[in-house]
């Protein structure tokens, strides 16, 4: 019991932590990257002082939001080559208010979906899922009245998706802690959801695993597509 109070105080105290908005403002840049982020980075992106930006980063590591690493950015090594910066990235923890985001109700509609389709028709379990996220994939993507391109469908489901210099990375794996238990399981539920979510909307979106630390294990590829903005997110 003891336990269990000290884990919902220390929620408590992540969430109050986002209270401030000029804090939330950090927060939500750093794990709007796809990579960790300096604190010069955070000063320019968020255009506050450095000392401000500082402040922030370290108080959301007190709590457990960020993670920090250190590492040389100029890529030089031995005498001469400098301290290692102090960098951020999104702690790998839950906060019971979805930040990030999670879907395990989802994720139990498809596994759910998936038994009965194996007992009934004789399907393998691991087929069954296959098929389960992709009707589920099916129905994320025409799930408004107004058709929504694939970027947005998945950023209204926890996905974060953020673009880097050659793919799309979706920041967030609303499923993160069934990754803990059976990765290639979860993994191939995502590949298939969000595959049949794309051909849905008709958009040929290069979906494939392409794992990566801190972030979903499915990437795409879009080169004509414009990610949302925050505000439309």
């Amino acid at each position: 019991m003891t336990h269990h109070s000290d884990d919902l105080g220390h929620q408590a105290t992540r969430v109050g932590a986002l209270a401030d908005p000029a804090r939330r403002a950090v927060y939500e840049y750093v794990i709007g990257q796809p990579d960790a982020v300096s604190r010069d980075q955070a000063a320019a992106g968020l255009g506050i002082p450095r000392h401000t930006a500082k402040f922030h980063l370290d108080r959301l590591v007190e709590v457990g939001l960020l993670e920090p690493e250190y590492r040389r950015l100029t890529g030089r090594q031995g005498p001469g080559a400098g301290r290692p910066a102090k960098l951020y990235r999104r702690a790998d923890r839950q906060v019971t208010v979805n930040l990030p985001e999670r879907r395990y109700e989802l994720a139990a509609q498809i596994l759910a979906g998936a038994v009965t389709l194996s007992t009934q028709e004789d399907v393998a379990v691991r087929a069954a899922v296959e098929r389960c996220a992709a009707r589920a994939g099916r129905e994320m993507a025409t799930a408004t009245s107004t058709p929504k391109p694939l970027v947005a469908v998945l950023a209204d489901n926890g996905y974060e998706p953020r673009e880097t210099s050659e793919r799309v990375v979706l920041a967030n794996c609303p499923f993160h802690r069934l990754v803990e238990r059976d990765r290639d399981l979860v993994c191939s539920m995502n590949l298939h959801l969000i595959s049949a979510a794309a051909a849905a909307l008709g958009e040929d979106a290069d979906v494939r695993l392409d794992p990566g630390p801190g972030r979903c294990c499915v990437t795409m590829g879009l080169p004509d597509q414009q990610l949302p903005t925050r505000s439309e997110e």
